[in-house]
């Protein structure tokens, strides 16, 4: 089949530093293929506004106004967080590459080289997450879980200042911004389970643009898509936003009948008084079943309960 040849494309980004970064990263790969990238800055909803997530909406927030300019035409592709991007699909739009996944996990960057273990009792730690504060207050720790939006300079700064004693970031983040060193743990899953799709990019465009699906499929890395597809597939079956108490990792790893795709998942109360944490395995071509049957599994455990009290 022959496909149009693309020679110059417009990439819609949001305008935050580390969007620009990610979307940089995308854009030099296709300059790679002598390609001519523009980057086009586009506000979204969850940029104007300083409202906690959840009572702005939480899933879609930071990509809908990206995807409005791709459906109208205004940009010829959108680079998002993966863990932005809303589990219903958009019959208008393909999602036409997952690149390969940065680190998934989550990280502290503490005042005097802290860990979680060595924080005080009282300390204030700061998230805008609920699924990180439910599994950070099913710890037990005794910190005090704080409130905060803003940028990756916003939350590191509150802690620079005293405002917190710490805060909790994807390290995908810190790593694409050359921060990395700023944090002072990096968090294990069997602690906190990272939101679905994070640590990957999603390079999305129109469903009708034949040539730029061409021009993306290069970057697409296989064992990344199986392992976000169970993860999101687990989430669009818990019925769960971006926002809710959810966390999820899969991992695609050589087993003894040959690659097999391991999914862990976590669901609790934001308290931290209840949660429910499971796993599952299958084939990687079988992603999204496997997603399904570990969420069917957590629902029938309560999740739902969980998952109703935030979405």
């Amino acid at each position: 089949m022959t496909f149009p040849v693309r020679t110059t494309v417009r990439l819609g980004t949001r305008g935050s530093a580390l969007a620009l970064t990610q979307s940089g990263l995308i854009a030099d790969r296709l300059r790679e293929t002598g390609v001519e990238v523009e980057l086009v800055t586009i506000s979204t909803e969850g940029d104007r506004s300083s409202q906690p997530l959840v009572e702005l909406g939480g899933q879609g927030v930071f990509v809908a106004s990206l995807r409005e300019a791709l459906v109208r035409g205004d940009v010829d592709l959108a680079v998002h967080s993966l863990k932005d991007l809303p589990t219903t699909p958009d019959p208008r739009l393909v999602l036409a590459a997952v690149p390969a996944r940065e680190d998934a996990r989550d990280a502290l960057v503490a005042r005097d080289g802290l860990t979680l273990g060595e924080l005080p009792q009282g300390a204030r730690v700061g998230t805008g997450s609920p699924r990180r504060a439910a599994q950070l207050n099913a710890l037990g720790l005794g910190v005090e879980v704080v409130p905060i939006r803003g940028n990756v300079d916003t939350r590191i700064a509150k802690v620079a200042s005293g405002d917190y004693d710490g805060v909790l970031l994807a390290r995908a983040g810190l790593l694409r911004l050359g921060r990395a060193g700023e944090a002072t743990e990096v968090i294990d899953p069997l602690q906190m389970l990272p939101a679905p799709g994070q640590g990957a990019l999603a390079c999305e465009c129109r469903a009708d643009d034949d040539a730029t699906i061409h021009l993306l499929s290069g970057l697409d890395d296989s064992d990344t898509r199986a392992a976000v597809t169970a993860e999101r597939s687990l989430l669009a079956t818990l019925e769960a936003g971006c926002s809710a108490p959810v966390g999820a990792l899969a991992e695609v790893a050589w087993g003894d009948d040959g690659d097999e795709l391991w999914l862990r998942a976590v669901v609790g109360s934001v308290s931290g008084s209840h949660t429910i944490r499971l796993s599952a395995t299958g084939l990687p071509s079988e992603a999204a079943a496997v997603g399904e049957r570990l969420a069917a599994e957590m629902l029938a455990e309560g999740a739902d309960t969980l998952v109703a009290v935030v979405s």
